[in-house]
């Protein structure tokens, strides 16, 4: 019966004869996104009933049950840990990977109108398949929506143990699952667009296939599924001899079996595929969110995928998802982390996998890299000369559409938020919490960062790709690498805890904590004008009348037509003189007069934005 099933899903995946004729480029609605990442357990408890319990955690690290535990509740201090966290005798940033807030989809959809009203166009979410961690990368199975961010994780469990994982055909919708179709269908209706996160690198240790494994080992049906060593050998009782390659040496995350790929090629654009049973059933999970109803209208399907550590998984086996994803969405988007080359100098050139056969879109952390040592003079303090190169460079290679649809991000889920990081002085990411440096600063940014954070802000929303904002920046929230970037979010009906307390147990200034609503403001403000003047910063051509290193000076001009936008940013800590091209401009942020410019005095640290009249 197992052969026929998987023969069954092997044929349900195969692609259609004329998936090699499809349109290859971005689609066009990517090249206008604004972007908005949730982080579904820390964005809004919509239904306390569902919150996680110990045993929904079981089988995620640290795999520890402390007694008393319960969530934590979504006001406290970040860093003060609760009474069970201290009974442990662990420091903070043990405990803090047991914590759970029970952010659920119900908190996402109750606040679906904030983000419409904020101006964002395109959601990405972290993980929701099902797994025990708070990040999700460690999946209990593909094929469902975590059984806490539903109103019935009882009976969701229920449900995925009288299934074959492997066959679709007994694949049942849980409660969790037909809340996230609910989801789908409010987002479309308010012409959102959403992109679900997967990582088809590795699973967790709670997933079918990996336990399967663990019990019967070489005689396994799924023994060549993952990446294993050796295995245990029975007629040595006293010693357990399984080893197997986890994501960076990381045992909790076992690697899915990649095949057809060179020796030592474990990382970057290299060739090779997945396990043609890992594979297939990867396209069955992917089919299933793509068109749920399976009637061949993706209407009431996602969007398009983030996928998690993408320069680990081979080129081949990508070439064949996006073929597979665009025989069914033809307008679907792929964005890949394709992140670093060697940590923590220098990232990766996306150019191999941005060349219309494999994604839409990398993650452009390259292009904050920069921006943030220029504005915020980090290493290796860029002058405007300087800056203004690294952006010609990181686009080489890169064709101009796929550039476009580029996911332009200041902070994600996995690194310091932006107004922490322009804060302090190190080198990008590089030792950016409190537990690594000593001289970290974990406090409210202060006014000189804030000033920086909105130079940056305003490039970001006046450049070529799609600006991306992480959950909570946008109300000013702060915090360090992970895992401080994944703090409960901010939101004017609650009433939280100040910050007292530090993790190393030093002193520090004590912060009140509240939604900046003068900062959400100065995003919409952005937000609003990009959208007002589209096609002029998505496809306006760029250039630089005023590049000046000494006075920290820089104007941006995108033209498109007779049109054109100048961008002035003044990076120093003292007044400047401003030449601009000589023309008739509306200030469009902020919002001004119509006004005859040549030049203008630009105060320290600001940013003004000029359309042609």
């Amino acid at each position: 019966m197992r052969i026929c099933v998987s023969l069954l899903v092997v044929l349900l995946a195969t692609l259609p004869a004329d998936a090699q004729d499809l349109e290859m480029d971005p689609p066009a609605w990517a090249k206008e996104a604004i972007w908005y990442q949730i982080f579904v357990e820390r964005f809004r408890n919509g239904d306390p009933s569902n919150d996680p319990t110990l045993e929904d955690m079981a089988g995620s690290w640290p795999q520890v049950q402390p007694d008393g535990w319960m969530p934590t509740p979504w006001t406290q201090d970040w860093y003060r840990q609760e009474p069970w966290a201290v009974a442990t005798g662990q420091p903070f940033y043990y405990t803090v990977q047991l914590r759970r807030y029970g952010g659920d989809l119900q908190g996402v959809i109750d606040k679906l109108d904030y983000l419409k009203d904020l101006g964002v166009t395109a959601l990405y979410f972290n993980p929701l398949n099902d797994a025990p961690s708070l990040h999700k990368f460690d999946a209990r199975n593909y094929r469902h929506i975590d059984r806490n961010f539903g109103p019935d994780p009882e009976g969701d469990a229920a449900i995925m143990a009288r299934e074959d994982p492997l066959d679709p055909a007994t694949w049942e919708w849980t409660a969790a699952d037909r809340l996230f179709l609910e989801l789908i269908r409010e987002v479309h209706q308010r012409d959102m667009r959403l992109i679900v996160d997967y990582s088809w690198n590795h699973t967790g240790v709670t997933f079918w296939a990996w336990k399967d494994i663990l019990e019967n080992q070489r005689d396994s049906r799924f023994a060549k599924w993952y990446d294993i060593e050796a295995f245990d050998d029975p007629q040595t009782p006293d010693t357990n001899e399984f080893a197997y390659n986890g994501w960076m040496g990381v045992k909790t995350l076992p690697e899915l079996a990649k095949v057809d790929r060179a020796p030592g090629e474990t990382r970057g654009a290299h060739e090779g595929n997945l396990h043609p049973e890992v594979q297939a059933h990867v396209f069955n999970v992917t089919r299933r969110w793509l068109d749920p109803d399976s009637n061949g209208d993706p209407s009431d399907g996602i969007d398009g995928f983030r996928l998690d550590v993408a320069e680990m998984v081979p080129l081949g086996f990508w070439r064949e998802y996006r073929q597979f994803v665009r025989s069914i969405n033809p307008d679907a988007y792929l964005v890949g982390e394709v992140w670093w080359d060697s940590w923590p100098h220098h990232m990766t050139n996306p150019a191999p996998w941005m060349q219309g056969d494999v994604f839409d879109a990398v993650m452009n952390y390259r292009w904050y890299m920069p921006t943030r040592s220029f504005f915020a003079k980090t290493p290796p303090n860029l002058t405007a000369s300087g800056y203004v190169a690294h952006l010609d460079s990181i686009m080489q290679g890169v064709p101009p559409a796929f550039w476009k649809a580029m996911m332009n991000l200041a902070a994600s889920h996995d690194t310091p938020r932006l107004g922490t990081s322009v804060y302090n002085p190190g080198l990008y990411k590089y030792r950016m919490s409190p537990n690594a440096n000593p001289d970290f600063k974990l406090d409210r940014p202060d006014a000189r960062a804030r000033a920086v954070r909105e130079l940056v802000l305003v490039q970001q929303f006046t450049f070529s790709g799609a600006p991306h904002v992480w959950n909570g920046d946008e109300v000013g929230m702060w915090g360090g690498d992970d895992p401080d970037p994944r703090k409960p979010l901010l939101w004017r009906d609650l009433t939280y805890e100040d910050e007292t307390t530090h993790p190393m147990g030093l002193m520090r200034r004590h912060d009140l904590v509240a939604p900046d609503l003068r900062l959400r403001a100065i995003y919409q403000e952005l937000i609003a004008m990009r959208k007002a003047y589209v096609d002029l910063f998505v496809d306006g051509e760029t250039s630089w009348p005023v590049i000046d290193d000494e006075r920290r000076i820089l104007v941006c001009q995108r033209t498109l037509g007779t049109q054109r936008a100048v961008i002035a940013f003044n990076a120093s800590d003292v007044p400047g003189e401003v030449a601009l091209p000589a023309g008739t401009y509306r200030q469009v942020f902020p919002r001004g007069a119509v006004q005859d410019l040549e030049s203008l005095m630009l105060p320290p640290l600001t940013a003004r934005v000029w359309v042609s009249q």
